[in-house]
């Protein structure tokens, strides 16, 4: 069964530049290389919701539990929160569409 990983944050004041090419250099690239396909990005404009709502999909649990228990995703975890915060993640069955 399909899965996704669903992440929350939001970035740092005054490190959205770093931030955003951290994102598209390192984040994404690793991410891929790890075999996880991103799926879902969202930006909040408005309201009292996390700044940003990512989603990652995996073809199985286990191999979600792989990568999330590897040192690789430690480290990557690691370099996000030097322009993030309140960092939050959650692994649903794969839908079609946004999750929350």
């Amino acid at each position: 069964m399909a899965v996704k990983l669903l992440m929350t944050w939001d970035i740092l004041p005054a490190k959205e530049q770093e931030y955003f090419e951290f994102m598209v250099r390192e984040f994404i690239p690793s991410i891929e290389k790890l075999g996880l396909e991103p799926s879902d990005a969202w930006f909040t404009v408005y309201g009292d919701q996390p700044q940003i709502m990512a989603a990652i999909r995996s073809s199985t649990l286990s191999r979600l539990q792989q990568v999330l228990n590897s040192t690789d995703w430690q480290r990557l975890t690691e370099q996000l929160l030097d322009y993030v915060e309140e960092l939050k993640l959650k692994v649903v069955e794969d839908r079609p569409g946004f999750q929350l």
